[in-house]
């Protein structure tokens, strides 16, 4: 079975040990489970379908900065939209990369999640900053949010789609390039816990 009808899922190879349990890829039609998964279970995304997390977040992306700049047109909720959108930027990447799309989204995911972040400890009346290991869990969520939300930045307001816009965000971590958002963030993110240890 074909991930879209187009994309082999069963030859997709997850490098780093940590995420295997987490980056799940199961053969799949359609990603889009409308949430079946969530009954009776705590922490229920990790087994859906990593497209379909994807997905998930370009529907709702979330604001950076506390700001609710982005709240219109694909940020709406609708799964037909976020569907379009995956698929458009999965062809983009097949056709600048030649290779299985998933496999490259797979790689960039990887390539850009967070080892280490910095958390605030209250110790003596006083706050100090403390370096922290971040759970695989995290790690994927919080590079996807990143992802999209790159993506939503560089396409917001301007002649970029969105498509296009994370397929070059897609891509770009992929070959860990600083044009990226979520590699941008994770060296940001581990050089805070380097300084704080």
């Amino acid at each position: 079975m074909k991930l879209f009808n187009r994309w082999e899922t069963d030859k997709l190879v997850i490098k780093e040990k940590a995420l295997i349990p987490y980056i799940h890829i199961q053969e799949i039609l359609v990603p889009r489970t409308g949430g079946k998964g969530a009954e009776g279970q705590r922490v229920w995304t990790q087994k859906t379908h990593i497209v379909e997390r994807l997905m998930n977040k370009i529907m709702v992306p979330g604001h950076r900065g506390k700001k609710h700049k982005i709240s219109s047109y694909t940020c709406t909720g609708k799964s037909a939209t976020a569907y379009k959108t995956v698929v458009k930027a999965f062809e983009f990447i097949e056709k600048e990369t030649t290779q299985n799309p998933i496999q490259v989204f797979i790689t960039a995911v990887e390539n850009a999640a967070p080892r280490e972040e910095v958390t605030s400890i209250e110790y003596g009346g006083a706050r100090y900053s403390k370096a922290v290991e971040v759970s695989p869990l995290r790690r994927i969520d919080y590079t996807l949010r990143l992802m999209v939300q790159g993506s939503y930045q560089k396409s917001f307001n301007k002649k970029v789609s969105i498509a296009r816009a994370l397929a070059n965000e897609i891509l770009n971590a992929f070959k860990v390039s600083q044009d990226s958002a979520a590699i941008q963030k994770k060296l940001e993110l581990e050089r805070q816990a380097d300084s704080s240890r």
